[in-house]
């Protein structure tokens, strides 16, 4: 008869631990889930609760009450986090194989200058002057895609990860022929396939989440990010909040603003929420990846 395996205690502590993190992101999760569908006045009376004690939808009805401008800043928001991303992966990977490249001619000088720009930035007054005056950026869509494509720490993580491929197997696709390029697009990047995965997804999330674009650049309603339409309406309700609650408001409604606040936020994150799981497999292998090795 086979004997019982024993199941250590060591790794039973481990996933006790594990299920309490885990229970430590699925709880709040729930709690804005439940908080954006309960009832404002029930809100206020009872607080939060991880069942809504009075189920309303007013709090969405308030999100959406104006469906085209909503989905127009959806569209633009997508457009741009799709391109900036594709693109800030693509560049990033092509530039930092020269740089993981030990003959690479250049690469003591590129290098300092990458890692100058983690030290020291130009401040925003040159930056505004730059997109503005100079390269007439704004008002664009690409405003949002081409400051920015180029991160100097995720370079330097991508050309750590390529350095830590063996030698020999460039050297035996030179020998086959292959040129640099082949190398770097057939062999190097579906190599390193998880660390580019993890870059991008990061980067896509920063994209997703960017309004202080569109604060600064951006006047045309057409072009506003979802964040930054999100916050002009939050601030909108606060606004007839406070007039409701000085009485110069007629009708005593009372607004959903709690709610709101968290129907928002089911909105703003839920595309990235269905992002997310095509990208899990590569996000912890490929960030530990780039990580280790200097």
């Amino acid at each position: 008869m086979r004997k019982k395996k024993k199941f250590p205690l060591g790794q039973a502590a481990l996933h006790v631990l594990f299920l309490i993190m885990t229970i430590t992101y699925i709880v709040p999760f729930l709690m804005v889930i439940s908080v954006s569908f309960t009832d404002e006045k029930a809100l206020v009376r009872e607080g939060y609760h991880l069942i809504p004690s009075e189920f309303s939808t007013a709090a969405y009805r308030m999100v959406f009450s104006d469906p085209t401008q909503l989905l127009n800043s959806y569209g633009t928001t997508i457009i741009f986090t799709a391109i900036a991303t594709f693109l800030a992966v693509l560049i990033m990977g092509i530039m930092a194989y020269p740089l993981s490249r030990p003959h690479y001619r250049f690469k003591g000088p590129v290098t300092f200058l990458v890692f100058f720009t983690m030290l020291f930035s130009g401040g925003m007054v040159p930056s505004y002057l730059l997109i503005v005056k100079y390269l007439h950026l704004n008002n664009t869509i690409w405003v949002y895609i081409l400051p920015g494509l180029v991160s100097a720490y995720n370079l330097i993580v991508i050309r750590t990860n390529y350095k830590s491929l063996p030698g020999e197997l460039i050297e035996a696709a030179k020998i086959d022929g292959a040129s640099e390029l082949y190398i770097c697009f057939k062999i190097v990047m579906p190599l390193c396939k998880p660390v580019l995965a993890s870059i991008g997804f990061l980067f896509l999330v920063n994209k997703w989440n960017d309004w202080n674009t569109s604060l600064l650049y951006i006047t045309d309603p057409k072009l506003y990010s979802l964040q930054y339409l999100l916050q002009k309406i939050l601030k909108e309700s606060e606004f007839l909040m406070q007039l409701a609650e000085t009485g110069q408001l007629m009708g005593g409604e009372v607004f959903p603003t709690e709610s709101f606040r968290y129907a928002m936020a089911m909105v703003a994150a839920g595309p990235v929420l269905v992002v997310f799981p095509f990208f899990q497999k590569y996000f912890a292998k490929g960030m530990t990846l780039g990580s280790v090795k200097g």
